[in-house]
């Protein structure tokens, strides 16, 4: 599978994070050359300790701050990258509306020191990690990337950065026809390696659903809270989302890297969906995560949140077709994983 990639000097920005650091062992393990740089505001260089251990390769990894064109030109000209992941940027949806010009700041600027380091040093293939949360919420599941993605559509600063990065991407790729561009956009990502050597590990109060399970079926918090039981577009009652596997999505941007090797020439500017093309509820998640672990999660029902849509998943056949990707774990390889992991690293990386 993608032979293509062996030798491939990949950059991965914010590789040491989620998402970053189970691509970097997929792609580690297909033969490239990984190269991480990464703040560690928000993830952890033992992350990449632990994928240099399981994948028997060695990893370049620098502490910078994508911001910062001038160290990215300097580390992309001297490990010889031909090929970008950009993962990099802030990711919380509440802290985004507390500190709306931080995440300007941050996500926003990373990317645009990036495309002038990536101009400086002659790289020409990018792929940037985007977010279903650029379809707003006017647009009806399944969601397909043909959808319209107005500006006015975004429900948070958050999104907006995403959805703002899109469109400078679109941009860039028209004044460099040579270049290819690809955004990825996922829907939830949740798991872990089944090692249970990476994982989720969010700083402070998680935000997303899978570590608050985790959480309360270890008894670090009380119990989940589970917003909603009354949306009447799902038979229990609890907000469907499409959760798929983060191993899943890692693969999918092998598939989206191989597919640019394989082309002559530039794609252009492309956009994925990387889902399952189900949804899950809330209440479903948690009976698969019971099934998966045979430990029961404390629960307790409170009112809806402002904001949920009812409804969220993905049309993946695009993908599907064009990258010969699709998704292969269940809800319930999702919840052993992500148990496997929590019982193993009950603190995250810290020791």
């Amino acid at each position: 599978m993608h032979d293509q990639l062996k030798g491939e000097k990949v950059l991965l920005t914010g590789g040491a994070g989620f998402i970053g650091s189970h691509t970097a062992l997929v792609l580690s393990n297909l033969g490239a050359r990984v190269v991480v740089v990464d703040d560690f505001s928000n993830s952890s260089a033992e992350a990449v300790k632990r994928v240099e251990e399981l994948s028997g390769q060695a990893i370049v990894c620098e502490e910078l701050d994508c911001r910062n064109q001038e160290a990215l030109e300097s580390i992309m000209g001297s490990e010889k990258v031909t090929s970008v992941i950009h993962f990099a940027g802030f990711k919380a949806v509440g802290e985004s509306v507390q500190k709306p010009q931080l995440y300007f700041d941050v996500n926003l600027g990373a990317t645009n020191a990036l495309l002038g380091a990536m101009e400086s040093t002659g790289v020409k293939r990018l792929i940037f990690s985007s977010s279903a949360t650029v379809y707003g919420d006017q647009n009806t599941p399944p969601l397909d990337e043909s959808m319209p993605t107005p500006i006015e559509g975004a429900q948070n600063p958050y999104g907006l950065t995403k959805l703002m990065i899109e469109y400078i991407l679109k941009w860039q790729s028209r004044a460099q026809p040579d270049w290819s561009i690809t955004s990825l956009r996922y829907f939830n990502p949740v798991g872990a390696h089944p090692s249970g050597r990476i994982g989720e590990d969010p700083t402070g109060e998680p935000n997303n659903l899978m570590p608050r399970v985790t959480r309360a079926a270890q008894g670090q918090i009380d119990k989940l809270h589970v917003f909603g039981n009354d949306y009447e577009e799902t038979e229990d009652g609890s907000p469907s989302r499409d959760y798929i596997h983060v191993m899943d999505l890692a693969e999918g941007h092998a598939a989206a890297l191989a597919a640019m090797l394989t082309t002559k020439g530039s794609d252009g500017y492309t956009v994925y969906n990387l889902g399952s093309g189900r949804g899950t509820t809330v209440l479903e998640l948690l009976k698969a995560f019971e099934e998966a672990t045979g430990v029961h999660v404390p629960r307790e029902i409170h009112a809806r949140r402002e904001g949920d849509l009812p409804v969220s998943y993905a049309d993946p056949s695009r993908a599907n077709k064009e990258l010969n990707w699709k998704t292969s774990r269940t809800v319930v390889d999702i919840c052993r994983d992500a148990w496997n992991w929590q019982q193993q690293n009950p603190r995250g990386y810290q020791k």
